[in-house]
């Protein structure tokens, strides 16, 4: 966790043009670099430099990853996987609490996808006028952050914004939007965002996990068909998923009502949600 630490940072203490190797407007691109702090984009709000890449199945885009600090692809590599693994080990406690079997989830994500996301935050002179990163929720199932000693994280609770105070050796564990569709809204993604401060610089390193890009996600069929339940989410290519939130300028949760059925309105026998059949380019994420 320490080196991951020291390497993202040094990472953003390269020169502009460094850096600027890696910028890309794309948000699907493997590996991707910008800045809030000289954009004309939608969210011109934010205040921090960011680093994203994909991980698992690393072998697919380690290639691509920065090589100045010269140690950041071996010390990512070695966080990533390790990270990949405790994602796992969470997924299958969630899986039993949901009455699945305990490797339901692990399946449902296909060859999987991880994304990193490290952020770095700047002291801001007025940061009562701006926002590290607006609120959000994320497209995966698990996040698993980690961040230095300053705070910034907050999740919204309540319709009240509850600061996540840095505990040192800790990481943070956030649910994204896929697991509240495949756990058909028993599990909830967490709201969050970013503050920033005058004095400090702050580093996150959020490490998301979700199914194969080419994956269909729609609430697991052991939790609607067993249970006679109404899905109260449509089917949808994650790669489609995550291209629309990623892209969205509106932030919170918006993004999941593009997949919602409004079955809260609508009886049982009326609404059926059609699963597509597995094919070349696309697969059911949920195990049969």
């Amino acid at each position: 966790m320490e080196e991951m630490l020291k390497s993202v940072e040094g990472f953003f203490s390269l020169t502009w043009e460094e850096k600027m190797k890696y910028a890309s407007d794309d948000v699907m691109n493997p590996v991707r670099y910008g800045t809030s702090l000289n954009t004309s984009k939608p969210h011109i709000l934010h205040w921090r430099d960011y680093l994203r890449h994909f991980g698992h199945p690393i072998e697919s885009s380690f290639h691509l990853w920065p090589n100045n600090p010269s140690n950041y692809r071996e010390v990512a590599k070695k966080y990533l996987e390790d990270v990949w693994k405790l994602a796992m080990k969470i997924s299958s406690a969630i899986a039993e609490g949901l009455g699945l079997e305990k490797d339901y989830i692990e399946k449902s994500l296909g060859e999987g996808c991880q994304i990193v996301a490290s952020n770095y935050y700047p002291p801001c002179p007025e940061p009562h006028l701006t926002l590290g990163l607006s609120a959000h929720s994320d497209h995966g199932g698990l996040t698993i952050l980690m961040q230095n000693d300053v705070n910034g994280l907050q999740v919204r609770y309540n319709d009240t914004w509850i600061p996540v105070h840095h505990v040192p050796g800790t990481l943070v564990v956030n649910i994204g939007d896929y697991l509240e569709i495949l756990s058909n809204g028993r599990y909830k993604s967490v709201e969050h965002r970013a503050v920033v401060n005058e004095e400090k610089t702050r580093i996150s390193i959020a490490v998301g996990h979700g199914p194969d890009l080419n994956s269909i996600i729609a609430p697991a069929r052991a939790l609607v068909d067993e249970k006679d339940e109404r899905p109260l989410y449509k089917p949808i290519v994650y790669r489609d998923y995550m291209r629309c939130q990623q892209s969205c300028a509106v932030r919170g949760k918006e993004p999941l009502g593009i997949v919602k059925t409004n079955a809260s309105s609508t009886s049982s026998s009326s609404l059926e949600i059609s699963y597509p059949s597995e094919s070349a380019s696309s697969k059911i994420s949920s195990p049969q």
